[in-house]
């Protein structure tokens, strides 16, 4: 098992390497031949089953529930050819930036 903090690394490259995979043999290579309309959906539906759980289940709950979010996300990004790494990249850019300020700065065109 990986470690925690290698966890979104090592799972973004299996992630692509399955863009070569059988959809027949393959869950993930099954969602990348569906294309983006699919792996949206499956955000939508664990992005509603993470509120449902937040909402009116466990803790543990909660945790599969963002977990199945997060893969299906990650999936998605490999899709575009993204990686785990450019959120986290991302993410550590907003250290320090109250998140009044990031929205605004998204706003201007």
């Amino acid at each position: 098992m990986a470690e925690p903090r290698d966890v979104l690394s090592e799972l973004g490259e299996i992630l692509a390497a399955r863009k070569s995979s059988d959809p027949a043999d393959s869950y993930v290579a099954s969602l990348y031949h569906k294309g983006v309309e699919a792996i949206a959906a499956k955000i939508e539906e664990e992005a509603g089953e993470v509120i449902e759980a937040a909402r009116h289940e466990g803790d543990d709950a909660l945790v599969h529930e963002v977990a199945d979010l997060w893969f299906h996300s990650l999936v998605m990004l490999a899709h575009r050819n993204l990686t785990p790494a450019q959120v986290l990249e991302e993410l550590a850019r907003r250290f320090g930036v109250s998140g009044h300020e990031e929205k605004a700065s998204r706003n201007k065109d």
